[in-house]
């Protein structure tokens, strides 16, 4: 028997923005699963997770898949594995991504490559592995975009060009899908307390936008009426740091 609850997708979920989605979610009684190009990485994300509401008997449950968005098979599997533990799929949060800053000049095909395979084609495989459960449960696909979808910068050239990519890809993917009862939105979030680059957040990024931020706005945008569609919304701190 297919689970009642609503169950979401989480790529990239183990740390950062996905984590802090998966956070808000689990907390509203969605079951979340999320990914990690590591098992162990996804383990321990699900393992937190599940601790949140330890003690309620009928709670939300989080489980750790590894699956590599360059890869459209491992999406696939990451679906299946959401529909043979839940019945269900909701809700797909496509967040995984890179990112490579040099100059061209010093940007090598790798770092182009990784880049563009793990931001935006990783985000169509994830569409392409979804949608089918999506339009049974007349679900919502968003994507985690940038504000460097819209704004370029010195060094961005990958990057730039990856979250530009992901915005036009996602507003066309929105005209295709609505017809078919899924909705699909893309946030574009400017400065973000990750550990994105490998940086490593500290009390020195408080006036940063915080994980669970993003997930507060994905629930609204999951409470929003059905009838209403916010396609594309850009977010930033209220107030940039010194």
């Amino acid at each position: 028997m297919a689970d009642i609850r609503k169950t979401a997708l989480i790529t990239g979920g183990s740390k950062g923005i996905g984590y802090g989605v998966a956070e808000v979610l689990i907390k509203e009684g969605v079951n979340v699963a999320v990914t990690s190009r590591f098992q162990q990485a996804a383990d321990e994300a699900a393992a937190k997770l599940n601790n949140i509401h330890l003690a309620q008997a009928d709670r939300a449950t989080a489980i750790g898949i590894e699956a590599d968005v360059r890869d459209l098979a491992s999406q696939q599997r990451a679906v299946d594995t959401i529909l043979q533990q839940w019945g269900r799929l909701d809700y797909v949060i496509a967040n995984a991504g890179i990112g490579h800053f040099a100059p061209i000049q010093e940007l090598t095909p790798e770092q182009w490559h990784e880049t563009i395979d793990i931001n935006l084609t990783g985000v169509f495989y994830s569409a392409k592995a979804s949608i089918a459960a999506l339009k049974e449960s007349e679900g919502y696909f968003i994507t985690i975009a940038s504000l460097a979808g819209t704004n370029f910068f010195e060094n961005g050239a990958a990057y730039n060009a990856s979250k530009f990519g992901l915005v036009g890809f996602t507003q066309a993917v929105m005209l295709d899908l609505r017809n078919e009862g899924i909705k699909v939105s893309t946030i574009m979030p400017g400065s973000v307390a990750t550990h994105f680059n490998n940086h490593e957040p500290s009390e020195k990024d408080a006036w940063k936008i915080q994980p669970e931020d993003i997930g507060h706005l994905v629930l609204d945008i999951l409470r929003m009426h059905p009838r209403t569609l916010p396609s594309k919304i850009e977010v930033r701190p209220s107030r940039p740091g010194k």
